[in-house]
């Protein structure tokens, strides 16, 4: 991503990009915390399970994309799933 050093905008962005990253992970933890917390009405429990859940997810994710990124999309229509369409506005 290139960023102008004339308009602010680029700073502006990555800060919302920051931001809203930051405010995602605040509301996982709560909801991941606010479970376990119901689930077992012991606070170190539910902290300990919001903070290992995420990091968990994280190594998960990395190896969830890397075993997709070996199927060619070409590859699901077998499953029926079609292939790319025209839309109106991409037809030339």
């Amino acid at each position: 991503m290139r960023i102008s050093r004339k308009s602010g905008f680029g700073r502006f962005r990555i800060m919302r990009d920051i931001l809203k990253t930051i405010s995602y992970g605040s509301l996982h933890f709560s909801v991941g915390f606010g479970v376990v917390y119901l689930l077992t009405g012991e606070v170190t429990i539910a902290a300990g399970v919001a903070l290992i859940e995420p990091a968990v997810n994280t190594v998960v994710f990395y190896f969830h994309e890397k075993a997709w990124a070996r199927f060619p999309a070409k590859a699901l229509k077998g499953f029926g799933f079609p292939g790319r369409r025209q839309g109106p506005l991409q037809a030339a």
